[in-house]
């Protein structure tokens, strides 16, 4: 399963995750199988709000699941419609992250608990 995290840096395991999922700078790709990672630079990360297309910049990458501190309901309804699923992150690195979405400790963000205003996470 490859799993989807916006994140501050190109830190790897260390990587802190970033609060927005579509104006993050990075993203990191973990492989839960194959225990690996990659850092992708967004190159959609300047948008208008409810404008960004993140997971354009991740075409190529056949995405699972996105891990995020939060995200709209037509984010989480989009993604939903391509078969990814979407979590809230508890923790601040993105090995914190890959521990809690290992044991099931993640929420799973639906479209009747998406962020409704822009400060919500």
């Amino acid at each position: 399963m490859k799993i989807y995290i916006p994140t501050e840096t190109k830190d790897g395991l260390k990587a802190k995750a970033y609060g927005h999922f579509g104006s993050a700078p990075f993203f990191t790709i973990y492989e839960t199988e194959k225990e690996t990672f990659e850092s992708v630079d967004n190159t959609n990360s300047h948008h208008s709000h409810g404008m960004c297309h993140p997971i354009g910049v991740l075409g190529a990458y056949s995405i699972d699941a996105v891990v995020c501190q939060g995200m709209g309901a037509r984010a989480v309804q989009n993604l939903n419609q391509s078969n990814i699923k979407v979590f809230r992150a508890a923790g601040e690195t993105v090995a914190d992250i890959i521990k809690k979405f290992k044991s099931g400790e993640l929420e799973e963000i639906t479209v009747g608990n998406a962020c409704t205003q822009h400060g919500c996470h």
